[in-house]
């Protein structure tokens, strides 16, 4: 601990140093100079220890009045009342913050059910012949769970009481384990529905729904990539990761399956049947056995009832819809509006067409349409009356896609092999899934399915979200008055602190703006003459080096409204910042002295768990988040490419 203190009053002596450096001599000092002052200033009264929120709105106020104060002394203060008002009322309206509280109400509701045991111990089961199962079952773990809660620090601490002892036990590295836990912990700020995100977004001006969608792909891309680093290091390094024996991967059958797996053979489908159709005794019934065969069969009826829906979509007829508008613009080219005469205003029914210059019966004798006065020109394509243009030609069904029965064969062939390694051991590990993994799954996609595809906006997801985990909650028992009154009170917390932020930085923004900070700044970057390249890769870089002391909700409330007007000038999409923004903030819970991964760990880790070995853990995983961040850069694709597709 005395060397991360060291280094936070190293790098704030740092500060003061080139800031004093820099800074011209005080008679030289402009309002920009001031603002620079003001930010270095908030920076080590941050690292000291102070409230960020109370710290930005103390300076902001001080340096707002000084800022008014130099341009008229008698009005300074009501000027700086005032803008303190317009700034709080500014956050106070901005709707995007109404999400916040009830994507955190979710969380805690969610983090109450008590899924996380269920979630592990399915998980291990399940993925038990991987290499380092152990510690890929805790980062799956770690990105469902993170990803449905968003809390770092309670994903973290349960998984420290769950998984660690579990990984020790079975003889992990010290430093790997704690390594997967804490960067494990860290996803839910990156997967959507992120906090961050939302702060962001608010922050920057940039559509939440576009940073949901393009955060996507980059979040499992990240679990990956940790995924793949684990898997790596227990294929070359079995001490570090070593594989687990075989009577820990063996799961207890209930009776009914016992017996049928006795009588007829371990595959679960063929031998339910042969049951059906055999002598029953008081452990095969009827009923458990249809039940046996129905959980079985249900990836079966989902995957078709999924198909049929969307076979049904895409071959449905569309030449009523499409016949319609071009018997109106048949109708329309062959008569003109004043030869249709409108019925009285006062006079209901339908009105007798006047004797002259109206719609002419056709002549007995022949088969066509009399030619209309005044539409010449296109008597002769009206062969047919118009209106029975749809009846005449019935509308016929479309042909799927190539794509879709590429997609029917390639979920055939996974459910043949699925149902040809469909054991009564799987089958158990399946129903542990029913019941633990697919409830969050089903939660997670439903807020983000809504939110994607424009179903709701990110308030009203979150507000599906709050009642799905009150849902989960009151299933497993969980959901009480106790239950209840903890995780209001704590989202009221977290809330209040999210929103005192925002006031903060409101405040301080419009105070370094009036200084003229942001002017300075913006000259100062100019005047290197950068590349957007460039520009990208020096943003990045200090949003990485102030990773280190700060969290991620100081780097974005201060630091943004410095780098966003920046980004017109080079081109560079909002959007894409912010994938790369969040992308890089991994690193914010990582990188000591301020880990708070690391301390969350430490508090529920074993005695003989070092400090030192957890940030030791993390360094490999800090590597991995900069090899994904330089992924995204390299092909912006895989954070754009579903937002473009999807809102242009």
């Amino acid at each position: 601990m005395k060397k991360e203190l060291r280094f936070g009053f190293g790098l704030m002596a740092i500060i003061i140093v080139a800031t004093a450096v820099l800074m011209p001599a005080p008679s030289e000092w402009t309002g920009g100079h001031l603002g620079l002052l003001m930010l270095a200033l908030v920076v080590v009264a941050i690292m000291l220890g102070f409230p960020t929120a109370f710290t930005l709105m103390g300076m902001g106020v001080l340096f707002a009045w000084l800022a008014y104060r130099m341009q008229n002394p008698a009005i300074a203060t009501q000027q700086t009342l005032d803008l303190m008002v317009q700034r709080a009322f500014s956050v106070m309206t901005n709707d995007v913050l109404i999400s916040i509280p009830l994507f955190v109400f979710m969380g805690y509701l969610v983090e109450r059910a008590n899924l996380i045991e269920k979630l592990f111990k399915s998980l291990h089961l399940a993925m038990a012949r991987i290499p380092g199962s152990l510690a890929v079952a805790t980062l799956v773990t770690c990105a469902i769970f993170a990803t449905a809660t968003g809390i770092v620090g309670a994903v973290v601490t349960l998984m420290g009481l769950l998984a660690l002892p579990a990984m020790l036990r079975s003889g992990y590295d010290i430093r790997l384990s704690a390594g997967v836990i804490t960067a494990g912990g860290c996803l839910g700020i990156l997967i959507p529905p992120s906090v961050m995100l939302i702060v962001y977004g608010a922050t920057a001006g940039v559509s939440v729904v576009k940073l949901y969608a393009g955060a996507f792909f980059p979040g499992l891309m990240l679990a990956g990539l940790y995924m793949l680093y684990v898997v790596i290091v227990a294929k070359l390094r079995p001490d570090m990761a070593p594989p687990l024996p075989d009577s820990e991967r063996q799961v207890k059958l209930p009776p009914t399956a016992a017996s049928v797996a006795s009588q007829y053979g371990r595959r679960a489908v063929p031998a339910l049947l042969a049951a059906l159709k055999g002598p029953r005794n008081a452990e095969a019934s009827t009923g458990s056995l249809v039940s046996q065969l129905g959980i079985a069969l249900l990836p079966l009826i989902v995957a078709a009832i999924a198909l049929t829906a969307i076979h049904g979509s895409l071959t449905a007829p569309k030449a009523v819809a499409e016949a319609l508008p071009d018997s109106m613009q048949s109708f329309d080219s062959g008569y003109s509006t004043s030869d249709l005469a409108e019925p009285p205003a006062d006079e209901g029914g339908l009105q007798e067409p006047p004797a002259e210059d109206g719609l002419q019966e056709p002549p007995k004798e022949g088969g066509d349409l009399a030619e209309p006065p005044a539409a010449e020109p296109v008597a002769k394509d009206a062969a047919a009356p118009p209106a029975a243009e749809p009846a005449a030609a019935p509308a016929e069904a479309l042909a799927a896609p190539l794509s879709f029965w590429i997609a029917v064969i390639v979920c055939a062939v996974l459910l043949l092999g699925y149902y040809a390694m469909l054991s009564f051991e799987r089958l158990e590990i399946f129903k542990m899934l029913l019941s633990s993994f697919f409830p969050l799954a089903i939660l997670i996609l439903a807020v983000l399915g809504t939110i994607v595809f424009g179903l709701a906006t990110p308030t009203e997801a979150a507000a599906i979200g709050a009642s799905g985990g009150a849902l989960l909650a009151a299933a497993y028992g969980q959901l009480n008055m106790g239950v209840i009154k903890e995780s209001v009170f704590l989202t009221a917390k977290t809330s209040a602190m999210v929103c005192w932020l925002f006031v903060g930085s409101a405040i301080f923004s419009a105070a370094f703006a009036l200084l003229g900070g942001q002017e300075l700044v913006e000259k100062f970057v100019l005047s290197m003459d950068l590349t957007p390249i460039q520009f990208m890769i020096l943003a990045q870089f200090i949003i990485f080096i102030l990773g280190w002391p700060l969290e991620w909700t100081e780097i974005i409330v201060i630091f943004m409204p410095i780098f966003i007007p920046l980004l017109a000038h080079f081109n560079i999409d909002p959007l894409f910042f912010g994938l790369l923004v969040a992308m890089n903030l991994q690193t914010a819970f990582l990188s000591p002295p301020v880990a708070m991964s690391a301390f969350y760990l430490k508090g529920v880790a074993p005695p003989h768990v070092t400090l030192n070995q957890i940030f030791a853990g993390m360094m490999p995983f800090m590597g991995i988040q900069v090899i994904a961040l330089i992924l995204l850069y390299l092909f912006p694709g895989i954070g754009m490419w579903l937002p473009n597709y999807l809102y242009n």
